[in-house]
């Protein structure tokens, strides 16, 4: 009896299946302190417990896209581990904080499988959910994967293709407990633009590059402790046309919503994720840029301090955003763009 792990193969789902990810993790400062040194965020309440006090918090919370990350890497052994590429984010929402010295594992139930027509591949659809050491449910994604099948003759049987929201209506929003934006000193936030300073259709360009190194990647992605081939296996990669390992496309997201504090720097916050897609891979060594777009705007019930934009995030590849590089007519995206992020944040209104 074999005692390794090959990771599931997409012959190896089922609809329903519920998986339980081995190794809860404790998150500490250090995590903390390294996720900035990889990503550069730079927004004030996770920065500072001092500006969390004033905001009513008892100290800074973790960034929610740290959350998401280590939560995203307990599920990738018994996910994607055979993965080709991680396709897409939808129906996020961060429903309760963590803090340094809370712990989270995680929980991931089947709900979707289609076979592709090379009959060598499928995606999965999953919906993942992060729960701390006192069994409350912190977050709660779907993603879907393209995995590949390790025999081609499988026969896939009960295939069904979730219907997933087009995005998280903004009455669904979770607020942080005891969160009060009404005394918001946005001197030291950053910026003095308010939730009312933010036109739908709006576009921002966040000006600054920020070059993703290989060891930066590497070291990122084992800090979430996710442990997908694609992202460090040379010898496998080698065989691929592009001979170089992916880098994880959480990386991605994270630099470029850390170049978004340029023109979002109130605006840290995430609540949901409405959607998501690594439009192109990403390789170490290109500069990432970021432009956002307002999509939306909403008020947060019992919260008249803040509102909700609902953003969208698109990063490129070696190409500055100034004229914000975008899909065509027929959707086709130009060869740089590597990321189309739509999410909810949380931003301070004027008193």
């Amino acid at each position: 009896m074999t005692k390794t792990n090959p990771g599931h193969y997409f012959e190896d789902f089922r609809l329903g299946q519920v998986l339980t990810h081995a190794t809860p993790r404790t998150i500490t400062a250090g995590d903390v302190a390294l996720y900035t040194a990889f990503h550069g965020p730079r927004f004030a309440l996770f920065s500072a417990d001092s500006f969390a006090k004033a905001c009513g918090l008892g100290q800074s919370p973790v960034d929610p896209l740290l959350v998401f990350h280590m939560v995203f890497g307990k599920s990738v052994p018994d996910i994607s581990l055979n993965a080709v590429a991680n396709l897409g984010y939808a129906e996020g929402r961060f429903l309760a904080p963590l803090h340094v010295g809370d712990t989270v594992h995680a929980v991931s139930e089947v709900i979707g499988l289609k076979e592709n027509s090379n009959k060598k591949t499928g995606v999965v659809y999953v919906r993942t959910t992060g729960i701390n050491q006192n069994g409350v449910a912190v977050l709660s994604y779907v993603r879907w994967v393209m995995v590949r099948k390790a025999n081609e003759a499988a026969v896939i049987e009960n295939q069904s293709v979730p219907a997933l929201a087009d995005h998280v209506k903004a009455s669904d929003l979770v607020v942080p407990a005891g969160l009060n934006f009404s005394a918001y000193d946005f001197a030291l936030g950053g910026s003095a633009h308010a939730f009312e300073d933010y036109a739908i259709g709006e576009k921002i360009d966040h000006i600054d590059g920020m070059v993703v190194e290989e060891a930066e990647h590497q070291m990122a992605t084992r800090l979430y402790q996710n442990t997908a081939k694609v992202h460090f296996n040379q010898y496998e990669r080698a065989k691929d046309p592009t001979g170089r390992r992916l880098v994880y496309g959480g990386v991605v997201i994270s630099t470029a919503k850390a170049l978004s504090f340029n023109g979002l720097e109130n605006a840290g916050l995430i609540l949901g994720i409405n959607g998501g897609r690594h439009v192109a891979p990403y390789f170490a060594g290109s500069t990432v840029f970021a432009w956002s777009q307002v999509l939306d705007k909403a008020p947060l019930e019992h919260h008249p301090d803040m509102g909700a934009l609902r953003l969208r995030l698109v990063a490129t590849k070696d190409q500055p955003c100034t004229d914000f590089p975008d899909k065509d007519a027929a959707g086709a995206y130009p060869p740089s763009v590597i990321l189309d992020f739509d999410y909810w944040a949380a931003v301070p209104r004027r008193a």
